[in-house]
Formats: C-alpha cells, structure tokens, sequence
C-alpha cells in the first residue's frame, strides 16, 4: 500500500508493507452424478442379490424398511460386498447397523436409492453434514462425500467455526481446519458473542487458537513498526530540506 506523506515539495508517495491477504480457499469440485450408469449396471448382473433388506439402525434398532439389495450394491461397493454370493446378509431380511442414528442413515440410503442429497433443516445441518460424510467414506460412496465436504465448507460461520474446527481436528481434515482458523482469526469478536470460546472442548485446538491469536499479534505489531520506520525516514527527510 502507498502513503501520501506531505513535504516542501509537495506531496511524495511513500511504499508501506501491507500484511498480507487471507488464504482464499477454492470451492470444492463434485463429479456428475453417476447415477443413471449405476442403474443401468444392474440390468443383466446375475451375480446380484434378489429381494430387499430392512435395517435395524443404532441402539433402539429404528426400521428403515423395504430397500432393494441391488440398487445398494450397484451404488457401493461396501454394500456389494455385504450382500454378495456366499455372505450371510445376501438373504437376511434385516440387517442390524450400529455406530449411526436413524436419521444420518436414512439420509446415506436416500441417497443410494434416489440420488438426493438432503441434510434437512437448516439447524444442525453442519453436525448432519459430518455424521453422513462419516458414513459416506465408510460406505465408499465418494461423491456423496465430496457433497458433504462443499456443506461443510459453506457452514463455516460464528456460531460453528468452533466446533467444526474442532470436527476438523479430530478428523484430520486439513482444508476444513485450516479454513475454520482463518474465521476464527478473521472474525474472533463475533466467534466469542456466539460462544465459540464455551464450546471449546478440546485441549489442542485451544492451545492452536492461542498460537494463531498470538502470530496475528506478532505480525500486526511487525507490520506497524514498519511503517514507523518509514514514516520515521520521512519526516528525516522533510527536516533536511527544512
């Protein structure tokens, strides 16, 4: 950036370091849909199972009834694998699936079945968004998983930087991390009124917020004392001609 400095000359243009620019971070990129080749996989693969599945989903065991073997098989190759030829699931009429809640669940079957990618009202469309990327890398569905990463992108905000960050961290989710930091940094006054600083839970994450609160800190008071050296060699200059 330039500074118009006035001496008996008139006025002189003097370069003065800027702190650099916040890290742009590039939208994600999802792949066409795949489903239309998908479906039409199905026709003519003998080595598919016949008839549907209802699933039994988390600790209270909620339905999710009547979903077609094939169609699951052709759109993942988890659910080919469970219900492939010799598999005890290939003729089971219910299948038990812990580790997830009714909704995530039904949200990766919607999916499968239909190819829409629904994460529901807009409260709680962040923690919806990582539940179901869970499940869309442990059901090897990556474009589902690439959906839910551009959410998670978009839902960066006051009131969620803190815990996705820490969703990040825990992760090990580079882009999404570094991404959530820069908000904090970014807008920290309006992460602390939303309580982002009461959501913290985890020990390592406080402890980077704190080492980029302190960078910043750093660098503000660099980029200042640079500019006091060169308004220092102006005013140098304009008593000289004095």
């Amino acid at each position: 950036s330039t500074l118009l400095v006035s001496s008996s000359g008139g006025l002189r243009q003097v370069c003065v370091a800027a702190p650099p620019p916040p890290p742009s971070f590039a939208p994600i990129v999802v792949p066409p849909s795949t489903f239309s080749a998908d479906m039409a996989n199905t026709w003519g693969d003998a080595s598919l199972p016949q008839g549907m599945v209802t699933f039994l989903v988390g600790d209270d065991e909620e339905r999710i009834e009547y979903v077609t073997k094939a169609v699951l098989c052709a759109r993942s190759p988890v659910f080919r694998t469970m219900f492939g030829i010799g598999m005890k699931e290939r003729d089971a009429a219910e299948v038990t699936v812990r580790n997830t809640d009714l909704a995530t669940f039904t949200a990766l079957v919607r999916y499968l079945l239909t190819d829409q990618f629904d994460l529901g009202e807009e409260e709680g469309r962040a923690q919806r968004a990582l539940d179901l990327r869970e499940l869309a890398q442990m059901y090897q569905v990556p474009r589902l998983e690439l959906l839910c990463a551009q959410a998670l992108q978009q839902s960066v905000v006051a009131e969620t930087a803190v815990p996705l960050l820490e969703a990040a961290h825990t992760t090990g989710d580079g882009r999404l991390l570094a991404q959530c930091r820069r908000y904090v940094a970014d807008h920290a006054a309006e992460v602390r009124a939303s309580g982002g600083v009461e959501q913290l839970r985890d020990l390592g994450v406080a402890k980077g917020l704190l080492g980029d609160a302190l960078d910043q800190v750093a660098e503000l008071k660099g980029t200042v004392a640079a500019r006091d050296v060169e308004l220092e060699k102006v005013r140098a200059e304009v008593a000289e001609r004095a």
